[in-house]
């Protein structure tokens, strides 16, 4: 099962390029920034990381990117990534990237996003990975903030294929950003936003998603199982859930197996991802090792989940195809 996750064509949806900052790379960039870091070596940031729930896991991760100044540390960071992606298979990516993280620090929208866009170029013609990028806003800054990112994008619509909405869930609901999504949307955007598992008020956060703000997938969404409702309203719309088993572990002491079967067995669209690999130390590959041990899914099931991935990512319908024609000739070589 190990060498069949291993080699699956896959596709990752749900990675925040600030989640991936590998602590070598950071201490790296410290240095060459000039930045002194907290902690005197790598090994002593990795025992730092600290987390039990979404707010002490956020403190880390915010103080963490102060390393990243200039187009080329936004350049080496994406470009890392989407060389480990292509290193288990990853031939698709979707990527997050938090703009307001960077401007609140001083660093200009242009200086990001460029690092960002000329490391996917670089990526795809050299490593063979199509990436897609998603900006999101933080749900803890004011929806004004988020209008004024979205207004920085403009100039750059090209380089994006969707919003998201992640950071801190309290009191911060999807609703808080509805003008701003629907702007998006009028724009031609995706939609997404991230309803972390066992947040407060968290089946109304999803039922906001999906009834006011309509998204096109919904991030992490584990506790729609809580309501038929819910699940019948996803399914009839079709909508991914881009759910993240390791970082759930932190949250909730477990990878979510048993949900994640209760969905397959719906027929729900899920998918599996990464979310922060280099802060829950486990990139895609290691999702799916760790799931299937836990959850002892089958061939057939890991096949599905990846096969959803392909289906709900936001792409044309042609391309969808040639990936899932990919996925299958993998699939009846290995049997």
């Amino acid at each position: 099962m190990q060498t069949f996750i291993e080699n699956i064509p896959k596709a990752e949806l749900h990675v925040h390029l600030e989640g991936t900052l590998e602590p070598e790379l950071s201490f790296a960039l410290a240095k060459k920034n000039h930045i002194e870091l907290a902690y005197d070596s790598p090994e002593a940031l990795v025992a730092a990381y600290d987390f039990h729930d979404l707010p002490s896991f956020l403190t880390i991760y915010y103080a963490g990117m102060s390393v990243l100044v200039d187009e080329a540390d936004f350049y080496q960071l994406t470009y890392a990534y989407l060389s480990k992606a292509r290193s288990q298979e990853i031939i698709y990516a979707e990527l997050f990237f938090d703009p307001q993280a960077h401007t609140t620090r001083g660093v200009d929208f242009e200086t990001v996003i460029t690092g960002i866009h000329k490391a996917q170029l670089a990526a795809e013609q050299n490593l063979g990975i199509k990436s897609q990028l998603i900006m999101c806003f933080l749900r803890d800054m004011s929806a004004e903030s988020a209008k004024q990112h979205l207004e920085m994008a403009q100039p750059y619509l090209d380089w994006i294929i969707g919003v998201g909405l992640d950071s801190d869930e309290r009191n911060n609901p999807p609703i808080k950003f509805a003008d701003v999504f629907a702007k998006a949307k009028s724009m031609g955007l995706k939609l997404t936003m991230h309803c972390d598992v066992n947040q407060l008020n968290t089946q109304t956060h999803i039922e906001q998603c999906i009834n006011t703000i309509e998204v096109d997938r919904i991030d992490h969404g584990i506790n729609s199982l809580e309501s038929e409702e819910l699940c019948e309203l996803i399914k009839d719309k079709k909508l991914g859930l881009t759910v993240c088993p390791v970082s759930n572990r932190f949250v909730v002491q477990s990878l979510t197996s048993n949900e994640i079967h209760k969905m397959l067995k719906k027929e729900m669209l899920v998918t599996i991802n990464s979310d922060d690999p280099a802060y829950f130390r486990a990139y895609l590959n290691e999702n799916l090792f760790e799931l299937q041990k836990e959850g002892q899914f089958s061939e057939a099931q890991i096949t599905t989940m990846v096969g959803n991935a392909f289906k709900v990512a936001w792409l044309d319908d042609e391309t969808k195809k040639g990936y899932l024609q990919q996925l299958e000739n993998y699939t009846r070589q290995y049997q």
